[in-house]
This record gives structure tokens, C-alpha cells and sequence, in this order.
């Protein structure tokens, strides 16, 4: 099949590009660069076509479908690097969506997927674990502009899964603590860890998710993408130090008034629809995490959330 991919360049894309060419699919990845590395797919790679351009700009969009005319498009690309960027948010996660839902409408694709944050429940949700009922109270200007792309995608009359997501973590990931943590350890800095928990999600299980949907499996609809379980943010630093071998305590503080106390998801739909559960311990996935970090480095690293000094 021929594969579109937004923000395919980035760490969730990069992962699901480089599967679906493995199985001799080809792929037409469109990143702007904001947050990915220009290393992910760097090189030649049968069946890759790379542009850098961004999904808000609509003439690039359409011609990209037009000439490519893609059977499956995926929905990656998010802006998230500026909590204070509302326009740069409302610009890509709104604007640019619709840009690709009128896009993969015109090509007539056969499967429209997004992928879209645990935040979209808000700081504060009703329930735990969080079901796929549960209300959309997106807080924070990323929450807000992800929630509105999902819901131009839902109602656009396209067959669409919406894969709602965990903390995700794994190589290439550059935003979130583990990242931090290892950057700070490895520059011998202190570490802090809020008192928050959040269900971490290792991506090469997200991927063994998006595969069968990406060749037809699933009804469309809203799915989670869980472990099911949560941990402490101290849990996540023990095991990045555990991974790199070093004994550095961490200072543990309050949360942000906009970071949610814990984001645990319920992941029962998909497991029933998809047959699948994430299989990764925390440990093993975060010794990969580092193992990756040690080789490649990490750069500069992106929140979408406002951080104490």
C-alpha cells in the first residue's frame, strides 16, 4: 500500500514508517522539523519519499495527495514545543488537520488514523482507569487544538480510527522526563520528580497496534493505547538511573497546576477489538530508551507543559 504520514519524521512516526517499510509498503512522510531530528530517516531508503514542508500550508497538502494518492494516510504531526504558542497549536493541530481530512477526501484514502493525547480528558477526570466515554475536557493549548483536530476527523464521514494515547516513551522520544532525566544524569545535574503517575507507554508496542489498523483490521472509532497500569514520575527516574548505572537521589515536588495528578486509560476496547495489550515492562523499555541515548544523544528536548525553574 501507499502510506501518508504526518509528522512521520518524529518519534512515534519515524517508528511506524521504518515498520511499514519493512513489509515493503511505501511511505510519503511530510514533517516540518519543529520536533523531530533530522537523523530519524536520514539516508536512502527504498519506498521513502521525505518532504519538509508543514500540513498547515493547504496547497502543500493537497499536492502532496493528489500526486502521491495514498491508501491509508496516518495523523502524527502535532505541534506541542510552546504551551504560550496557541496560534502555532490552533495553526497545526486544527487548521492542519482539516487540511488533511479535505485532502484524504479528495484522494478518496481508505483509512484516515490520528493519534491523539490522554489530555483531551482534561487534568481532572471523572473516572480512573479513564474509559473512552469520559467527557472531553482538554485544559491546556495542545489538549484543546488535539481535541478539535480529532473532532474534525471524527465527524469528516471517513473511515477513522482515533488512537487516544498514553505517556509515550522509547527511542527518539525528546519530550517528557525520561529524556530529561538522562540528559541531567548523563551532565551530572540533579534530577526533580513531581508527585504525579501516568500510565507509560513503550512505542514499540503502540506500533503492533497501528499495523493491523493500518491494513484494515478495526471498526472505526475512538480507541485507547494503555499498559493499563500507572507509575510514579520516582519510578520513571529510578529506572533511567537503574539503566544508567548511576545512584543520584531525586528531589520530589508538588505538580504544576496544570499537570493532572494521574492519566490512567483503560485499554479494554482495543484489547477486545485489536486482540492486542502492551507487553513491554517499564524497566526493559527505558534500558532500550537509554541504550539509544547513549549512541545517538538527545539535543534539545520539548513539554508541552509550563516548567518551574
Amino acid at each position: 500500500m501507499k502510506i501518508l504520514v504526518t509528522g512521520g519524521a518524529g518519534f512515534i512516526g519515524s517508528h511506524v514508517v521504518e515498520r511499514l517499510l519493512s513489509q515493503g509498503h511505501s511511505a510519503l512522510v511530510v514533517d516540518n522539523f519543529a520536533t523531530a531530528r533530522r537523523d530519524t530517516l536520514a539516508g536512502a531508503r527504498p519506498g521513502l519519499e521525505l518532504v519538509e514542508g508543514t500540513i498547515a500550508d493547504a496547497s502543500l497538502v493537497d499536492a502532496l495527495f493528489a500526486r502521491f494518492r495514498p491508501d491509508v494516510v496516518l495523523h502524527c504531526a502535532a505541534a506541542y514545543k510552546d504551551p504560550d504558542d496557541w496560534v502555532e497549536d490552533s495553526r497545526t493541530n486544527v487548521i492542519g488537520s482539516v487540511n488533511v481530512v479535505k485532502a484524504s477526501r479528495a484522494a478518496k484514502v481508505r483509512r484516515l488514523i490520528y493519534f491523539q493525547t490522554a489530555l483531551c480528558y482534561g487534568n481532572h477526570p471523572h473516572e480512573q482507569p479513564v474509559t473512552v466515554s469520559h467527557p472531553l475536557e482538554p485544559d491546556s493549548s495542545y489538549a484543546i487544538s488535539k481535541t478539535a483536530g480529532e473532532r474534525y476527523i471524527l465527524t469528516s464521514g471517513l473511515d477513522v480510527i482515533s488512537f487516544r494515547l498514553a505517556n509515550m516513551y522509547g527511542p527518539r522520544n525528546l519530550s517528557g522526563p525520561v529524556p530529561t532525566f538522562f540528559s541531567r544524569l548523563a551532565e551530572g545535574k540533579g534530577c526533580f520528580a513531581v508527585n504525579t503517575r501516568r500510565d507509560f507507554l513503550f512505542v514499540a508496542d503502540l506500533v503492533e497496534v497501528v499495523i493491523p489498523a493500518v491494513e484494515g483490521r478495526g471498526r472505526p472509532g475512538v480507541y485507547h493505547v494503555s499498559t493499563g497500569t500507572d507509575a510514579s514520575i520516582r519510578e520513571l527516574y529510578d529506572a533511567v538511573a537503574s539503566a544508567m548505572g548511576v545512584n543520584r537521589p531525586v528531589e520530589e515536588r508538588e505538580r504544576g497546576a496544570d499537570d493532572a495528578p494521574t492519566i490512567l486509560l483503560d485499554p479494554s476496547k482495543t484489547a477486545a477489538e485489536f486482540g492486542w495489550k502492551a507487553v513491554t515492562p517499564l524497566r526493559d523499555g527505558i534500558a532500550q530508551t537509554v541504550a539509544w541515548y547513549r549512541t545517538h544523544g538527545v539535543g534539545q528536548t520539548y513539554t508541552h507543559l509550563r516548567l518551574p525553574d
